[in-house]
């Protein structure tokens, strides 16, 4: 039989707040309200106790009523009715004096009590004490029935006193006894009433309470920071002021709180993971050192544990929009603290991620990186990214990885691009393409007994066992781990990001995500199975063919499949002529209206297709490419020129006999034709690049030192050289470096001071003598006011 599970839930941390000083401070408001209330009650009573008891003494007995008789009044009408309804003058003479003679005997109705004994005479046990009571005639209530409340009796000398009081009837009019008593409690309940503040003092006010929040804040967090171990317990009291509730500085204290907060489990959470101790652990005695430490472990766990919960329900709250019955905090707030709260989240997401709760992080963070919010949404891509980056091991990478993606499958691929591009920053280099690396980094054995016996002296043996006990110890102290763990979990990574890519790729071609995908494999084809090779390049170029496609879009399909071939896929026999046709057909789609987003993967494409498979490429082709991009360097903005003739000038270094492009004469037969889209058939051979002249004159002057460079033969040395900032970049850098994104002039323009000083030129100076004369003629004639007619103009021109 399995045993019982302890059902006891974990209590809430509203419950564990009970006990703050906040909480504890209202009951004992409460209490004394109550108590207040309830003497002012137990007077009321009291009071009234005695005026019922006054009027008891003061008036007659009332006699005791027989409850099932009914009313005399209703037994007085029904008596009316009765001889309404059988007049005397119907009965007869013997009947009325046979009804007068019975109506003068004593009867159970007319009997007098005081002279009869009652028709059932029993003896009952004291039957003296209610003699004087029975006798007391009864009379007939003539007054309205007023409701009576039966006291207990009392019991005295001459006998038991039955006890009763008329109910009070509310009275508008109060006795001024009571008046006075109401005035005096009042006066001891009522404090003083509340002044209205005006704006300025309400303001005044409001940052002297912020000012001791935070003196409290901070006395608390250096507390701990000081000596987390001894003050440990404070965590829970500065937890306590996220529920700050005045309502004037609520918003900002959570704000400081928050924040403190994570500052504080950034310093003083160890860098290992702790985890929960086992029955036999806590049944054993340890030391008093360990017991202290097992107790700062223990409540800093518990701790960060509740401060993640209150970031959630933040955020939850935010998200529903639902306001709170203590109503401190406005829905307008409600976005302000859950920013802060994602912050704090994307903080301890990257500064701990070898600490307990991390997935947890995760799960909260990745739903965010595709919230409605663009900050919210930037600041967690923004935080994964981070920890990808700093990641070296890769646990924490891999956790992230799995959760993105299960949500972009669950959300059927309808997410933020900005997600599958987190997946750039991961630091995946290698991986494990076959089980036999595994031969690679072995770890290092130690020598088995036998053989030491064998090759070893006994003192030798002796200092064998020293040395690879020193060695362990200093292992685990390090705590490094293998090269074998890492190269698995980046396989299992990677695997992850491929599964992803290539369901989008199958399910998803027309989907945002598909700019991001390509990108993804681009960077990351070298490392894909060879098995894969041609269906991928089958499906990136139907993408390609069918239209559906971005200049964006395809250039990534052409740069993932040059980085697929680039790789591994060099082993397989490929001819990639379509791609380098797409591109070669589509480099005039790039143009200076453009954002030049494009240039930087023409750029990169052109070093994979041409410098780096310069075995694969033909003479003829390297020659059309270097002609095309001179003539594309005249049409795109400056920092794009410079990258393209930083092209050209690789290109022509990579293959020597391309020179012939500088010179005028033809080589060979054919003549160029610039609109074939075939780079093999256009005969650039016969074509020179007149280009590089025009560039000479451009007004940017790092185009000018190019096109001067290349006119030369783009010489390594001599006058002709370019400078080393400029030759040792590459070109990708060289179009980073001299961006004009920031819309203005890429190196600044010189200023150029006149050459005659003191002396400024005038307006007329720039102008002609001759136009001089003839405004000076124009201006000085008399202006006559004449009726303009612009038709005689009109009739003279038509004819």
């Amino acid at each position: 039989m399995k045993a019982r599970r302890n059902k006891k839930q974990i209590p809430s941390f509203r419950k564990l707040i009970k006990t703050s000083k906040v909480k504890l401070e209202n009951k004992l408001k409460n209490k004394q309200f109550k108590q207040q209330s309830t003497l002012k009650k137990y007077r009321k009573e009291q009071r009234k106790l005695r005026q019922a008891v006054k009027d008891a003494v003061s008036k007659k007995p009332i006699p005791l009523e027989n409850p099932k008789e009914k009313r005399p009044g209703k037994r007085i009408e029904r008596e009316e009715e009765e001889e309404e309804a059988l007049p005397l003058d119907m009965v007869d003479e013997d009947d009325l004096q046979l009804m007068k003679d019975l109506g003068q005997r004593a009867s159970f109705l007319t009997r007098d009590l005081s002279s009869s004994e009652p028709v059932h005479a029993k003896k009952r046990k004291h039957e003296h004490i209610i003699d004087k009571y029975e006798k007391i005639p009864r009379t007939l209530q003539t007054a309205p029935e007023k409701e009576l409340i039966h006291l207990l009796p009392i019991k005295d000398k001459s006998g038991i006193i039955p006890q009763t009081r008329e109910k009070p009837v509310t009275d508008s009019n109060k006795d001024e006894e009571d008046q006075e008593e109401e005035r005096e409690l009042e006066e001891e309940i009522t404090e003083d009433p509340i002044q209205e503040l005006t704006i300025e003092e309400h303001l005044i006010e409001r940052k002297k309470k912020l000012q001791e929040k935070k003196m409290h804040i901070a006395a608390l967090a250096s507390a701990i920071l000081s000596d987390p171990e001894s003050n440990i317990k404070k965590l829970k009291e500065l937890r306590s002021m996220l529920m700050e509730q005045d309502p004037d500085v609520a918003v900002t204290v959570r704000k400081l709180v928050i924040v403190s907060l994570m500052e504080l489990f950034k310093d003083i959470t160890p860098s290992y993971k702790i985890r929960p101790l086992t029955e036999a652990e806590k049944s054993t005695k340890t030391r008093k050192e360990t017991q202290k430490l097992r107790e700062f472990e223990e409540g800093l766990v518990s701790q960060y544990k509740f401060y993640l919960e209150n970031l959630e329900q933040m955020v939850k709250d935010w998200k529903q929009r639902k306001l709170k019955k203590s109503n401190v905090v406005s829905l307008k707030a409600y976005k302000g603290l859950a920013e802060v709260a994602v912050k704090s989240l994307c903080e301890l997401l990257v500064a701990l991620p070898h600490f307990n709760f991390h997935n947890n992080i995760i799960v909260l963070i990745v739903p965010l990186m595709n919230d409605v919010s663009k900050s919210i949404s930037e600041m967690c891509c923004e935080a994964v990214k981070k920890l990808f980056k700093q990641d070296k091991l890769g646990q924490a990478s891999l956790g992230v990885i799995k959760v993105i993606s299960g949500f972009v499958k669950g959300r059927n691929y309808e997410v933020r691009p900005e997600m599958l591009k987190t997946f750039l920053c991961l630091r995946i280099k290698e991986v494990e393409v076959k089980k036999d690396t595994e031969d690679i980094n072995k770890p290092k054995k130690f020598m088995t007994f036998k053989e030491k016996r064998k090759s070893l002296s006994r003192m030798q043996r002796k200092w064998k066992k020293a040395e690879e006990k020193l060695e362990r110890e200093l292992r685990e102290a390090e705590a490094s781990e293998s090269a074998e763990k890492k190269l698995k979990l980046h396989t299992e990574t990677l695997n992850i990001v491929f599964v992803t890519y290539f369901r989008i790729l199958k399910k998803a071609q027309r989907s945002p995500l598909l700019p991001a995908v390509l990108e993804g494999l681009a960077k990351f084809a070298h490392l894909i199975n060879v098995e894969f090779f041609d269906d991928l390049l089958v499906v990136l170029h139907t993408l390609i063919e069918s239209g559906d496609l971005s200049y964006q879009e395809s250039l990534h399909c052409v740069q993932t499949a040059f980085h697929i071939l680039s790789g591994q896929g060099d082993v397989l026999n490929i001819d990639p002529m379509k791609f380098y046709t797409h591109l070669y057909k589509t480099l005039f789609k790039l143009h200076a209206g453009a954002t030049n987003e494009g240039v930087e993967i023409v750029l990169q494409c052109l070093d994979v297709m041409l410098t780096k498979r310069r075995k694969q490429v033909s003479q003829q082709r390297a020659l059309a490419f270097i002609k095309r991009l001179c003539t594309l360097a005249l049409h795109v903005l400056p920092n794009s020129s410079i990258g393209i003739l930083a092209t050209t000038r690789i290109l022509m270094h990579t293959f020597p006999k391309t020179d012939l492009l500088l010179d005028s004469e033809s080589q060979g037969s054919g003549v160029f034709l610039p609109e074939l889209d075939e780079p093999e058939y256009c005969n650039a051979q016969n074509t020179a690049l007149w280009e590089l002249h025009a560039l000479w004159r451009h007004y940017h002057p790092i185009v000018q030192r190019f096109a001067a460079h290349l006119i030369a033969g783009a010489p390594s040395e001599g006058s002709g050289a370019l400078k080393p900032e400029l030759s040792r970049r590459s070109a990708a850098e060289l179009f980073e470096a001299y961006s004009m994104a920031e819309m203005t002039f890429n190196p600044p323009v010189e200023s150029s001071n006149p050459k005659i000083k003191g002396k400024v030129l005038q307006g007329d100076s720039f102008l002609n003598e001759d136009l001089n004369q003839l405004i000076k003629r124009y201006s000085s004639e008399v202006a006559t006011e004449l009726p303009l007619d612009f038709t005689k103009y009109l009739k003279t021109s038509l004819h």
